[in-house]
């Protein structure tokens, strides 16, 4: 069953928020995973999470989620709006598959990368104007491929290589340089900043903002202000006409095409959108960020771990998708290798096990 919605924030018992970071230190968030080896803990992480509704309650949590964070690549749906609301998706004729790439943190998969390449042909571009530089690929065949053919990889090969398309399908549709499409102060991505400060409940000035592993802009703001984001997204009944419009388009292309966000080999996002058949809309985003909507429910979970260790994350996402009923007990045994449970080495001897505490 469903967490059930609450107007104003309510926090999970015994859990009150830590407080909010000061000049970017950190709160001493909770631990919410542990590794043990044999009887002894080996490492810990600490973190946050909240369960947020559209209106930016908090219906559940631990640590500060008021502290901002840097979201990183978990506010890709937000950054794709104006892509989608400004007319140019529908002036390049951008397809679904194409839009997947646009949300997706991608393994750079032979799939991956000919949609791109494809994509940016289209506009009349091509790698070499993508800015997010070159980055190994990963999904394990495609680097090897790489290696056999002496070949070195490229921007087209970046996890954010859909993502960067996109702003250039925006920037050439505003009539801009396609050299300056990540320029902070340039028309393009002040609708992004827009977009994202709208959705998460902000004013667009409160937006911490630095460059991201991608050279794109990368936005700071509150664990609970992705959330709502999420949650809007996933449940755009209450939004006007064109962004519902562009929030459904985008929900449904993942459900659609799942291995299109992430790869398929080990890739939770993937997961998460296959397994529920797209009732779950999830994000990663760099240094153990991720977010998933829930379709139709008006509910998101916003989680950070505080170091960017990301061997706990999955784990916790996944018991905090158990805990408020968004698997079914069929979708979750799916799932199981995502699970906390005995950790072993590569003789296959169980030398411990991982834990989550929601």
């Amino acid at each position: 069953m469903l967490a059930s919605s609450s107007p104003s924030p309510r926090p999970s018992a015994g859990a009150a928020p830590a407080a909010p970071a000061a000049n970017g230190v950190y709160p001493e968030n909770p631990v919410v995973a542990r590794a043990w080896r044999g009887d002894w803990v080996e490492s810990q992480h600490r973190g946050a999470w909240a369960l947020v509704d559209v209106d930016g309650g908090v219906l559940a949590g631990r640590g500060s989620w008021s502290a901002p964070v840097f979201t990183r690549s978990a506010v890709k749906s937000l950054q794709a709006l104006p892509m989608i609301e400004s007319g140019a998706a529908e002036a390049f004729g951008v397809t679904d598959e194409e839009l997947a790439l646009c949300l997706a943190s991608h393994n750079a998969e032979p799939r991956h990368t000919a949609i791109v390449q494809g994509f940016l042909a289209r506009l009349g571009l091509g790698p070499g104007d993508l800015s997010c530089g070159p980055q190994p690929p990963g999904d394990p065949a495609a680097r090897a491929d790489l290696h056999t053919a002496g070949r070195e990889p490229t921007a087209l090969h970046n996890n954010c290589s859909g993502k960067h398309a996109g702003f250039l399908c925006l920037a050439r549709h505003l009539g801009m340089p396609s050299q300056s499409y990540l320029d902070p102060a340039g028309p393009g991505q002040r609708l992004v900043r827009a977009a994202v400060a709208e959705m998460a409940g902000l004013e667009s000035d409160a937006l911490g903002l630095s460059i991201d592993g991608c050279s794109a802009p990368s936005f700071r703001l509150p664990l609970v202000a992705l959330g709502r984001a999420l949650a809007r997204v996933a449940t755009p009944a209450a939004l006007p006409a064109k962004r519902r419009a562009a929030c459904e388009r985008m929900t449904r292309v993942v459900a659609a095409h799942p291995v299109l966000i992430a790869g398929s080999k080990k890739r939770l996002c993937t997961d998460l959108a296959r397994v529920s058949k797209g009732r779950l809309f999830p994000k990663v985003g760099g240094d153990t960020v991720y977010a998933v909507g829930v379709r139709g429910t008006g509910q998101a979970l916003a989680v950070r771990l505080d170091d960017s260790a990301g061997r706990g994350l999955p784990a916790l996402v996944l018991a905090l998708c158990e805990r408020f009923g968004f698997l079914s007990p069929a979708e979750l045994a799916e799932l199981g290798s995502w699970r906390a449970g005995p950790l072993y080495n590569w003789a296959g001897i169980e030398v411990g096990r991982l834990e989550v505490l929601v």
